[in-house]
């Protein structure tokens, strides 16, 4: 039996505008951005419990005004694919590899989807806003299994922190650090995915 791949998106297969545009578009360093968030916003909004209106109205903790539009345009604009990953999905989705998105991301998801269209590849099953929980809290790799109703020891997980790698060792799912195309080709064809 082919394991089956979960997949981390931002970071992993999706460059993440969190620490470069975002900031970029306010005119501050990433350290400023940060101090001058509103410190739960952003995980409630992963988790699902915030509307993406009332997240950006809340995005600065001091609820300071900004152009919520060219904001949210662009991060949409920023969404591209890392190098190499568009092409090894596509070779995986040839060999009937079942893969699915295992990410911690809010509704933003859906302008993923609308720009690069991962759903040729993979399904958005394990979105924290849509199952309301987060890596590395153990109960997401239990929902994971859970509902997959496939045995960790059938699963591969790919993420970049070495945090949700743990945490899903932890749970007995075999995990592989992101750290470029090739060297994770490699812990694939190891893993007996490709």
């Amino acid at each position: 039996m082919r394991p089956i791949v979960l997949w981390d998106v931002m970071g992993t297969l999706v460059h993440d505008p969190f620490f470069v545009e975002m900031p970029e578009f306010f005119g501050m360093t990433f350290e400023a951005m940060l101090d001058a968030t509103h410190p739960s916003a952003w995980v409630e909004f992963e988790l699902g419990r915030r509307s993406e209106e009332d997240f950006l109205e809340s995005f600065f903790a001091d609820r300071r005004d900004f152009d919520r539009r060219g904001f949210v345009s662009t991060i949409y604009s920023a969404y591209r694919w890392l190098p190499g990953l568009e092409e090894l999905l596509v070779e995986l989705r040839g060999e009937g590899c079942t893969m699915h998105a295992f990410s911690n991301y809010p509704i933003w998801y859906r302008l993923i989807e609308e720009r690069l269209s991962l759903s040729r590849f993979l399904a958005w099953t394990f979105v924290s806003c849509i199952t309301g929980r987060r890596k590395p809290d153990p109960a997401a790799y239990t929902h994971v299994l859970s509902e997959l109703g496939a045995p960790a020891e059938h699963v591969v997980f790919v993420d970049d922190r070495v945090g949700n790698c743990e945490a899903a060792r932890q749970a007995g799912i075999r995990s592989v650090l992101f750290e470029g195309v090739e060297p994770l080709r490699a812990s694939l064809r190891e893993a007996g995915v490709v």
